[in-house]
């Protein structure tokens, strides 16, 4: 892992107060800049339902977050057993499993107007307002516009003002679907943070 990121994370770490270095991973964690950038939305909006797709390094962030907040939750869909384990295993190594729920949610064919994708099967996830959705898988080498459908499939579940955040944004594919999504929701406004990988904010 480069120097700088490590740095990154140490920064991170230290400014959340964790008292143990956070468990990353070069392929799979999310980058430092973009775990930064969904912390300090959560630190200063305090959102009650924050909903994310993938769990990892970033469920742990959010968590703690939320033990700092006072308030808050955290559900994290998760198609793959191993990876929800592991999840629930680091929450629970740094005291943070009652912010968190990592919900078991297998890749499905998931139809919609424009074609058919395999993503989240979303049945256990409770039905609550999403204030702030954090958008991280499925992996994008698995089908074109991986993650489009969380826009859609998730839409009708978004609090009034709510804020998605899409991570590898610099990507052509994640640009495509952003594209889309401004197309088929014109109300919401859009921001690209030009960060290691990229990233984009929706705002209603």
């Amino acid at each position: 892992m480069p120097l700088s990121s490590t740095m990154s994370y140490s920064l991170l770490e230290k400014k959340l107060g964790f008292e143990q270095p956070l468990p990353v991973t070069e392929t799979w964690s999310a980058a430092p800049d973009f775990l930064i950038l969904i912390s300090d939305y959560c630190l200063q909006n305090k959102p009650d339902v924050i909903v994310e797709c993938s769990s990892g390094t970033s469920s742990l962030v959010l968590s703690r977050c939320c033990q700092i907040n006072r308030s808050g939750h955290v559900f994290s869909l998760e198609n793959g057993e191993a990876f929800l384990s592991k999840t629930n295993d680091q929450l629970k190594d740094f005291s943070l499993s009652a912010y968190c729920d990592v919900i078991h949610a297998p890749l499905q064919e998931t139809v919609l107007d424009d074609g058919h994708y395999q993503w989240y099967d979303i049945t256990g996830l409770a039905e609550k307002n999403i204030d702030m959705l954090v958008i991280d898988g499925p992996p994008g080498f698995l089908q074109k516009h991986s993650r489009y459908p969380a826009l859609p499939v998730l839409s009708d579940r978004l609090a009034e003002k709510c804020v998605i955040f899409l991570d590898d944004a610099a990507r052509d594919d994640e640009q495509e679907l952003v594209r889309i999504w401004l197309q088929d929701h014109a109300e919401f406004s859009y921001e690209y943070i030009d960060n290691e990988r990229g990233c984009s904010i929706l705002r209603r």
